[in-house]
């Protein structure tokens, strides 16, 4: 405010405050962010996660490190259907854990798993991080979920490809034998079904454009609810867990996107974006090398800040950034979102990976020694999105 302040009067900025306002709150595409986040919470009050683990671990009994793999199964059908790391990883911790230790694992790896399983969230359409970048950069949403459906899915195999290879480094973090994760895929429980209908319902909805994006949401939220009161979940204090949950978790999301459009106008006002474009063709950077230098802002970013405030504090530099440079604004999205992921279980804050730490009493420096390969894995990902962009850009 003090910046901007500088460059033009007060009373000018007494106006854009309240135009910023009252665009922000009365923009319709906004109830999707709320709506999204308390499907998520209705689901985690549900025990969803518990069911598509059980469901998941059947099919994957015979093949060693299968309960592992079925919590990234589970977290990436979850992912689907909520759109929050966070609320994803905390229910699936919940659900996965136990198992995972009466399996045999170690508890490095069954963290590690959880953390990077809740990190789908993120990536895999419906996605509250699009619906940020999507808001704050006027990108269409609905081609932001579409482009991150093939990333989402090549991070998931990557990240069961990852078990296999540690389970063969690291035989002492699996299972001592088959036995021990058949005995839990023989668990009874596990019905998948009204999820799959839910998601089926969501995207339909989405992808046919019978619904706008706001519509689907509530519709999933709503869905979601029913599926949490007709498992027997549901209590009233979940419910009322939910709802605050979902209120604290929206306002601050707000109030950050209404500053980021301040600073939007800060931006606009002093001509930073004219003026890095200007800088990077003096310097003789090709626009390849001047992308991979703020990829690697954003990676050392993801280090230290809340992986929302990133995304809406920066995108609308680097966006217009990335467009003038001639990138594509719906890939450059898919490659924010994919440095913001790895930024979720990547050290010191590592926001996912302190969420799973606590909810299962595990300390942080398993909690980091079980995730190090799948930040590996994330990286050769990345580099694969970068080097092929018609990766994210087919479905679009």
């Amino acid at each position: 405010m003090i910046s901007l302040n500088m460059l033009v009067p007060m009373s000018m900025i007494e106006t854009l405050l309240g135009k910023v306002v009252h665009g922000t709150v009365a923009n319709s595409i906004m109830l999707t962010i709320p709506m999204f986040i308390l499907m998520a919470e209705f689901l985690a009050c549900g025990g969803v996660a518990t069911d598509l683990l059980l469901a998941c671990n059947r099919l994957l009994r015979k093949v060693r490190g299968g309960l592992a793999m079925a919590c990234i199964f589970a977290g990436a059908i979850h992912a689907a259907a909520t759109g929050s790391s966070t609320a994803s990883a905390a229910s699936l911790a919940r659900a996965s854990f136990p198992a995972m230790m009466k399996a045999g694992y170690a508890p490095s790896l069954a963290v590690g798993t959880i953390s990077i399983a809740g990190t789908l969230a993120i990536m895999i359409p419906p996605s509250v991080a699009f619906v940020i970048y999507g808001v704050v950069t006027e990108t269409s949403i609905g081609r932001l979920f579409l482009a991150g459906i093939i990333p989402g899915i090549l991070t998931m195999l990557g990240y069961i490809l990852t078990i296999s290879i540690t389970l063969r480094v690291k035989p002492e973090w699996g299972p001592s034998n088959a036995d021990q994760e058949r005995a839990m895929a023989e668990e009874r429980g596990g019905r998948v079904w009204p999820m799959f209908v839910l998601i089926v319902v969501v995207l339909g909805g989405l992808y046919s454009g019978i619904a706008t994006p706001t519509e689907v949401a509530a519709i999933g939220a709503f869905g979601a609810l029913i599926i949490s009161v007709f498992s027997g979940r549901m209590t009233q204090r979940g419910f009322n867990h939910a709802l605050g949950g979902t209120m604290r978790i929206t306002s601050m999301i707000m109030m950050i996107i209404i500053s980021a459009h301040v600073v939007g106008y800060f931006i606009s006002f002093t001509k930073i974006t004219d003026t890095l474009l200007e800088w990077i063709a003096q310097s003789g950077m090709t626009p390849v090398q001047a992308m991979l230098i703020v990829v690697f802002i954003y990676l050392i970013l993801g280090m230290f800040m809340d992986q929302a405030a990133v995304l809406i504090l920066t995108a609308p530099i680097s966006t217009p950034l990335m467009a003038g440079l001639g990138f594509d604004p719906v890939w450059w999205g898919v490659i924010m979102i994919k440095t913001t992921e790895i930024g979720l279980v990547t050290p010191p804050l590592g926001m996912v990976v302190f969420v799973t730490g606590s909810s299962t009493n595990t300390d942080l420096r398993s909690s980091f020694a079980g995730v190090t390969p799948f930040i590996i894995a994330e990286f050769v990902t990345l580099g694969l999105l970068l080097a092929f962009p018609a990766i994210t850009l087919w479905l679009t």
